[in-house]
């Protein structure tokens, strides 16, 4: 008797040991990164809609207050050389302010004080979470904390060292591919972090193809859309993308800020949405890996969501007001008529799931912004 029970004992901390074990295998694969390049746009001349166009089609060009004294955090792998003069090029292209070190917009840390190698492959995702978080909060500072490479374990942990040097938006543009089982476990990095907003880009790959740290509920879940402007900026036609990363968590429960929105029971993702169809993309500028390219992928929609909440914040501090922090998700829930309810498009052939509709849905969330109403909401919150 006593054998048997010391046998299934030992059995039962094998199974547990194992599952550990593919649960920091999953972490230390190369993270997965929702950044899609439009083909055959690379080359000299800068392709896609331009930070003028997009702060109007989302009313952005409707706030005087551009993110002064807020710092977005961008957490990337490896390190990127020619970020700053890849940003000159961009802010120069677009008539937009320096961002220059020395100016103190950008400031370029290592995660664990040692500069990474350089990579090719992560450049591109790098410098459009920079350019355009800067795109949309030109007075905001950007902090790029560099990950020693770009496995989701590695920028996890690269993210308290953003919160370390200030930045109360932090932008993930990265996780794995799918949800790991116990991921709960892995949010002690967002924990007594309630002054910060973290954002992660929901996946380009559809229904149900999105991960973590996308799939917690103390993250913003950033979706696409595909969107289409008239000859004067304005939005003709907007979309839901069908590579936008979206529907029910398989391990999280639904949250307390989606009750009336959704009743899975499960966390839905994404949250909110933003252009991010590669084919209504966006600029960028990279000269380690193809100069001008137009940009799309959900790795478009989460810097751009960072750069309206660091809006939000500036206008909070000029009015004695803490950041809104953790407190986004409740805020934005109790708003949904700070949206463009997105109301068509799909994002996968699994039904009603799969399709963006009236109010929320697992494609697009609350839909994208409205960003004066969004940035009142925000500011108005307690």
């Amino acid at each position: 008797m006593l054998k048997n029970t010391l046998a299934a004992f030992a059995l039962a901390a094998l199974a547990v040991a194992s599952q550990a074990r593919a649960q920091v295998s999953v972490l230390e694969q190369e993270a997965h990164r929702p950044y899609l390049r439009r083909p055959g746009t690379d080359g000299k001349t800068p392709v896609g809609y331009t930070p003028q166009q997009m702060q109007h089609a989302y009313g952005v060009d409707q706030i005087a207050n551009q993110g002064a004294g807020q710092i977005i955090g961008i957490v990337d792998g490896f390190d990127y050389p020619s970020v700053e003069s890849d940003l000159g090029v961009f802010t120069s292209q677009f008539g937009l302010p320096a961002c220059t070190q020395a100016n103190g917009c950008l400031t370029v840390i290592y995660a664990t004080g040692t500069k990474p190698p350089p990579n090719a492959g992560w450049s591109g995702e790098t410098s459009l979470d920079v350019q355009w978080a800067h795109a949309i909060a030109p007075q905001a500072q950007i902090l790029l904390v560099e990950a020693p490479n770009g496995s989701t374990k590695a920028l996890l942990e690269a993210v308290p060292v953003a919160v370390a040097h200030g930045a109360t938006v932090i932008n993930m543009s990265w996780g794995t591919l799918m949800e790991p089982p116990n991921e709960q476990q892995f949010d002690q990095y967002f924990f007594n972090n309630s002054a910060v907003t973290y954002f992660n880009a929901s996946g380009d790959d559809g229904n149900n193809l999105f991960g973590y740290p996308g799939a917690s509920p103390l993250v913003v879940g950033a979706g696409g859309t595909t969107l289409e402007l008239d000859a004067s900026g304005n939005i003709l036609k907007e979309t839901a993308w069908s590579g936008s990363g979206g529907g029910e968590s398989l391990y999280f429960p639904e949250p307390s800020y989606q009750l009336g929105a959704q009743s899975s029971g499960k966390r839905g993702v994404p949250d909110v949405a933003y252009d991010a169809n590669p084919y209504t993309g966006v600029p960028v500028y990279d000269s380690e890996d193809g100069n001008w390219a137009e940009v799309g992928g959900t790795s478009a929609s989460s810097p751009q969501w960072c750069a309206i909440t660091a809006i939000a914040n500036s206008i909070r501090a000029s009015m004695g007001k803490g950041t809104i922090g953790g407190n986004f998700l409740n805020v934005v829930y109790a708003n949904p008529q700070a949206f463009n309810d997105i109301t068509q498009g799909s994002n996968g052939t699994c039904g009603p799931v799969c399709m963006a509709g009236p109010g929320y849905d697992f494609v697009t969330g609350l839909g994208s912004p409205m960003a004066l109403q969004v940035v009142d909401a925000l500011t108005a919150a307690p």
